[in-house]
């Protein structure tokens, strides 16, 4: 039944069949190829998927994000990076890590924060004489940073199918964000310094940076509180979600004031497109993570390994690896509640960390979000910088090296993942 599934589920895929509709049709083949399996089964599983109260964090998360990016805090944001950044060495470039930091306190998407960043700063950048290639590669890479700060999209979805605590997973995410941030901050130096691109020799104005930071810190402060919230018990995350929905009306309505009737609804609809596809995919992984769950795969998958792998390098590196791969076509959402049920036994098998593997899979599949040949953020960041696709990935490599030296790290060093 698992063979048949995966046989439908790559056919589905090579027919460019969307990854939610291809999970529940291959599901489907599997159960009737059983056929001492009722059909109903499928539709069950997708049903059931969606009166969990936890999924409920989902779509207040988005919505939090959208209130607070689509008006004047986004722009602060937006300009008290650039300020802060704008006359060190590849300062324009840098930028859009930093601005990937603290955007990433309030969105939780790499793909909204590939969109968002880099249709205000890759034309900003490219003024200041930088490569339309490499300007998009570094939005491309960049963005990722998002689903490692808290709070964060795929560590909610990992938390669900795991039984590991959001609280743990949005601190251990912390500490590996701001390497890969500090990490790509370098490569943006080293690339300005060999090419000997110059930038503006502009004074930090203190007064205005201090200005920026008062009027940007109500937003910086959000990620902050929901670590608070979560890691004290004060709240459950889907709680912790609503909270964070009310205190971005309040800050919109209340402390910029530029929260129109019009902009609401847009943000609402924005919001419930997001929803509706990363709920489409976890229905239809349901109903194959059943399929996976009654064949008693993930369990034989774990004893093969345990049996014919002694060392646990070798199966970590064998993890990385399936992960890469599968990354590549594969959306995080999707991958994430496909390997998920397949490598936390595996994990347990060999004695990893379930914080750790959760963080080793949302580097490695956002690492995907930017690997052809189906990259969402390289694709997002070409169109944006009308640059062909295969500069674009050349002047991936720099970044593509320091991010998998981060993952390597993180394989290897559970201190890295500290929660």
């Amino acid at each position: 039944m698992t063979m048949v599934m995966i046989a439908a589920f790559c056919i589905l895929m090579i027919m460019a069949v969307p990854v939610g509709y291809a999970l529940i049709i291959a599901a489907g083949l599997g159960v009737l190829f059983n056929g001492y399996v009722p059909l109903s089964v499928v539709a069950q599983q997708v049903y059931d998927q969606t009166q969990s109260f936890p999924m409920l964090a989902l779509p207040f998360f988005m919505l939090a994000g959208t209130l607070m990016l689509g008006g004047e805090l986004g722009r602060r944001l937006l300009e008290l990076a650039s300020t802060a950044m704008q006359r060190w060495r590849g300062g324009p470039l840098s930028a859009t890590v930093v601005s990937s930091v603290v955007f990433g306190g309030v969105s939780g998407s790499a793909v909204a924060n590939a969109s968002a960043l880099g249709s205000v700063l890759i034309p900003w950048q490219k003024k200041h004489g930088y490569p339309p290639a490499l300007c998009a590669a570094n939005n491309a890479t960049s963005s990722v940073i998002d689903v490692l700060i808290p709070p964060s999209i795929p560590m909610i979805l990992y938390s669900l199918i795991s039984g590991v605590s959001v609280g743990d997973l949005f601190v251990a995410g912390i500490l590996p964000g701001l390497l890969m941030a500090a990490s790509f901050v370098f490569v943006c130096w080293g690339i300005s310094i060999r090419r000997n691109y110059r930038t503006e020799d502009a004074r930090l104005r203190k007064r205005e940076l201090m200005l920026l930071g008062l009027k940007s810190f109500p937003a910086v402060f959000l990620p902050v509180l929901i670590i608070l919230f979560l890691r004290f018990g004060l709240a459950t995350p889907t709680e912790v979600a609503v909270l964070s929905v009310v205190y971005s009306l309040f800050l919109s309505l209340l402390l910029y004031r530029d929260l129109t009737w019009k902009r609401f609804c847009d943000n609402l609809v924005e919001a419930g497109i997001a929803t509706g596809v990363v709920m489409l995919v976890i229905m239809g992984s349901a109903s194959v993570g059943w399929v996976l769950t009654f064949d008693q795969a993930p369990q034989q998958m774990a004893e093969w390994v345990a049996a014919n792998i002694s060392s646990p390098i070798v199966i970590i590196l064998m993890m990385n690896v399936m992960m890469l791969i599968v990354g590549m076509p594969l959306d995080m959402p999707p991958a994430i509640l496909l390997l998920g049920p397949i490598f936390v036994p595996l994990a347990d098998a060999i004695g990893l960390d379930r914080v750790q593997l959760g963080l080793m899979m949302v580097i490695n599949l956002g690492i995907g979000l930017y690997t052809p040949p189906i990259g969402t953020t390289l694709f997002i960041s070409s169109s944006i910088a009308k640059a062909p696709l295969g500069e674009t990935t050349r002047e991936l490599v720099p970044f593509f090296t320091m991010a998998m030296m981060l993952l390597l790290a993180v394989s290897f060093i559970p201190a890295l993942t500290i929660y």
